[in-house]
């Protein structure tokens, strides 16, 4: 799993037209890239919900590549304000989100959306983690009212030790006055494991003890500290061996391009081109050596447990002190109903040109020739070994598959076709899938 969002949060900018996902040519060059590293899920951040995205949805569903997609932006009134959240929580705040959860609902491989990012800390105000359950919660209402199938709604942590299993104790415990704003997942931004670190000295020890009774899927949000360059990621082989794979769920890489804190497993220039750093040679290197067959048999434990009651014994820290989830505004509760106004697509559509156009360069500044997406069945995720194009002599004989994969597409508020209804639902789910499919992943930001 990697993060994608080129050009940072701060080059996130409505007024562009533009935003990670709507670039075919962009998305095709880098979901080929993504698959021979044999990565399956994205996270991406900033998002615009007025831009058609199926494109290059349809690209990275070719792939066999999920996304997690976060509703919220660096803009005013985009998020959550961790210091007056009441303030935040707006029509107008929720308008956006029910926007981008429209704009993305209907594609088979929107595996899940952030309700939340590290906005719980040391100065977060204590209301905050009540107004993260109630905006999960109308996101859950409003995908169960206008989607055709349960897309999982979860909340991305910074691993701040002191506060971390009290937002997990909070977020996650079942409240009769307001069933559906627990998250259905949990996710970890933690850079603890640098270098040469091993199971202990990173606390991969404590976290996996600290949530060895989940009730939800786990997964680490955010990874891969850079203190050691170049990155040699050896903290894969914990993450997807036992015993780390009965209670996490695989990881999301920082990041996929070259940014100023320099994490980018690539350098996207000017020109397109594309410059492959020893980081992506190595953590393709790392998913290579994965046991795929132990990663597959995914560990339902999880699931199968009830989450236990909320109650304020659970909460030993300061982080809050009341359980009362703001009451859902009486405009919010009219837009669940109606639905927001727009013009969405309705599904993916057929993925014909699978070769690389953009030139791409190993880091020891060789090109790359034949690099070619492999068009996977509708119901494949990618895994390491997927898509093995890509020679520094003359090109080969490529790998694609010229078969389509999915629905036709559309523009359109409601959802996709009964067929496509039904292969989403067996793509998507709740528990299985976030075990299984949330494996190998990059944080992109474009």
């Amino acid at each position: 799993m990697s993060s994608y969002q080129p050009g940072g949060s701060a080059g996130y900018d409505p007024s562009s037209g533009t935003d990670p996902l709507s670039d075919e040519e962009h998305c095709l060059r880098d979901a080929i890239l993504m698959q021979r590293a044999g990565i399956n899920t994205v996270r991406v951040y900033n998002l615009d919900p007025e831009i058609d995205h199926t494109a290059c949805m349809s690209i990275f569903n070719a792939a066999g590549i999920y996304l997690v997609l976060d509703v919220n932006s660096p803009l005013p009134n985009e998020s959550i304000n961790r210091v007056s959240p009441w303030e935040s929580y707006n029509e107008d705040y929720m308008k956006r989100v029910f926007q981008i959860v429209e704009a993305f609902k209907s594609f088979p491989n929107t595996l899940g959306f952030f309700s939340a990012n590290e906005v719980i800390n040391e100065e977060s105000d204590p209301s905050v983690p009540s107004y993260i359950r109630a905006v999960t919660r109308d996101i859950k209402d409003y995908i169960a009212a206008h989607s055709d199938r349960t897309i999982p709604v979860g909340y991305s942590a910074a691993d701040v030790r002191p506060l971390l299993m009290d937002t997990f104790n909070y977020l996650s415990c079942e409240l009769d006055d307001s069933s559906s704003s627990n998250m259905d997942f949990f996710g970890l931004n933690s850079y603890s494991w640098c270098g040469d670190n091993t199971f202990t000295s990173s606390g991969f020890d404590v976290l996996l003890e600290n949530f060895s009774n989940t009730t939800v899927p786990i997964f680490f949000s955010e990874y891969g500290c850079n203190t050691i360059s170049p990155r040699t990621f050896m903290e894969v082989a914990s993450i997807y061996s036992s015993p780390m794979t009965g209670v996490f769920s695989g990881g999301i890489v920082y990041e996929y391009t070259e940014e100023a804190n320099e994490y980018g497993l690539v350098t996207i220039n000017d020109d397109s081109s594309i410059d492959l750093s020893e980081d992506y040679t190595n953590i393709m290197d790392r998913y290579s050596e994965i046991d795929l067959e132990a990663l597959t048999a995914a560990n339902s434990t999880a699931t199968n447990r009830v989450p236990p009651t909320c109650e304020p014994g659970m909460i030993t820290s300061n982080l809050t002190d009341s359980f009362e989830i703001p009451e859902q505004l009486s405009a919010i509760s009219d837009m669940i109903k109606n639905g927001v106004d727009g013009t969405y697509p309705t599904g993916t559509t057929d993925v014909s040109n699978t070769a690389e156009v953009a030139t791409v360069r190993n880091s020891d500044g060789t090109e790359l020739q034949g690099l070619e997406l492999r068009v996977l069945d509708e119901d494949q995720s990618n895994l390491p070994g997927e898509n093995t194009s890509g020679t520094t002599g003359t090109a080969g004989p490529g790998v694609s598959n010229p078969s389509s994969t999915s629905s036709s597409g559309g523009s359109s508020s409601t959802g996709g076709s009964d067929d496509e209804s039904a292969a989403s639902s067996s793509k998507v789910n709740v528990g299985a899938l976030l075990s299984a499919a949330l494996a190998l992943g990059v944080w992109a930001q474009l």
